[in-house]
């Protein structure tokens, strides 16, 4: 008897691959996780989907933040839950941040931590791939989600599924935690025993690499399409390594190089370059 890995319907917040994704707005050109890194990746790079992370500040509020403290990203200090908002809006987001030149050229300009909602009144057309860093935060993420109207557009992900367990069920994308990918990268190579398993998520977001080895290989990618399970890649900032991602047959590619990313993209798949790009 042939066996056949169950093959998942698409989602429509997938549509339209290659997606070009910012990681953390593109966090090599403006600050990561903040407005002021969304509206560059948005309006000058012209990116599809903004990556981010969000936690729960201590009054309850979902904020942009990836570290669990602020110490590494601002010029405050403290742990993201022991801080109410507006304790956290005092701190400069964009301090600590060096561009391409290795100048602070983003200190003192007013950036801040944003707020989930924020983002999403700030951007009512983009997708949003947004990765809960604790379990307290998914039930506030998905409610501020519904009260925008906006799940229709909002990937929520997790490294860890135990971080949005609480949340299962909800009806926009869900993202590849590690429960789903390392059972698959075992098993995918099995020529019976893999075919068995398919992810329950609607698309596999992978490293390009993993301890030095190459995790989206062809046989990967195969096995993939066979379940019509997309393969995001991250984070992707060398031009040849995207190009290379991109003859793979990879759906999407996250960079903190949205500027690079818009080149390559338009050299190998004709995407008509954004304003940033052009003379």
């Amino acid at each position: 008897m042939l066996i056949r890995p169950r093959a998942r319907p698409g989602h429509p917040y997938l549509a339209g691959a290659p997606i070009f994704a910012a990681h953390r707005g593109g966090a090599a050109l403006a600050p990561e996780n903040t407005m002021a890194a969304f509206e560059q990746a948005v309006h000058r790079w012209g990116v599809d989907m903004l990556e981010l992370d969000v936690r729960l500040s201590a009054d309850g509020e979902v904020v942009v933040v990836h570290d669990a403290t602020v110490d590494r990203t601002t010029d405050g200090s403290g742990a993201v839950a022991d801080l109410r908002l507006a304790q956290l809006r005092e701190f400069d987001a964009g301090a600590r941040f060096r561009d391409l030149d290795g100048r602070l050229s983003h200190a003192r300009r007013g950036i801040r931590i944003p707020t989930i909602g924020e983002v999403l009144e700030a951007f009512p057309h983009t997708r949003l791939n947004v990765e809960a860093k604790c379990a307290e935060v998914a039930r506030p993420l998905v409610e501020a989600i519904e009260r925008h109207g906006a799940a229709h557009r909002v990937l929520v992900a997790a490294e860890f599924e135990a971080n949005r367990r609480s949340v299962r069920g909800y009806r926009g994308a869900w993202g590849a935690s590690r429960s789903h990918l390392v059972p698959f990268w075992l098993l995918h190579r099995v020529p019976v025993l893999g075919r068995l398993y398919t992810p329950g998520c609607d698309v596999l977001q992978l490293p390009r690499r993993y301890r030095g080895r190459e995790v989206v290989t062809p046989r990967l990618m195969a096995e993939a399409n066979r379940r019509n399970l997309p393969v995001h890649v991250w984070v992707v900032d060398d031009p040849a390594e995207m190009g290379r991602l991109l003859d793979r047959g990879v759906h999407g590619i996250q960079t903190d190089r949205p500027d690079l990313l818009a080149r390559v993209l338009h050299e190998v798949t004709g995407r008509p370059l954004p304003p940033g790009a052009l003379p």
